[in-house]
């Protein structure tokens, strides 16, 4: 199991607490690999864009307007986070109790 996130969010601390058998990968120091970028904006849409961040807030109109996938590889802190990756292959973007449930976790 994959947990894409920053070693220093809370949120994915709290995760990864909870889910020792996940290995983080973080997205500021290594980056998102391109096919999971990719399948993670198909499946979010959006939602795969923090637009509540200060790195959001710190974009030009300019920038803003660029495709996601383009400002996520420029900007990876701009990810909601924990984007989690299943061994199966299953996907599931940030923390809560939805995603909790679905992975079994309480």
């Amino acid at each position: 199991m994959q947990l894409y996130g920053l070693k220093s969010c809370d949120t994915c601390r709290k995760a990864l607490k909870a889910l020792p058998e996940a290995e983080l990968v973080d997205v500021r120091a290594d980056g998102v690999p391109t096919q999971v970028l990719e399948a993670a904006q198909a499946r979010f849409g959006a939602a795969l864009v923090n637009t509540r961040s200060t790195t959001w807030r710190g974009l030009s109109e300019a920038e803003r307007a660029e495709p996601a996938l383009d400002l996520l590889v420029a900007h990876p802190a701009l990810m909601k986070r924990p984007l989690i990756v299943t061994e199966a292959g299953d996907m599931h973007l940030g923390w809560t109790p939805g995603v909790r449930a679905a992975l079994g976790v309480e």
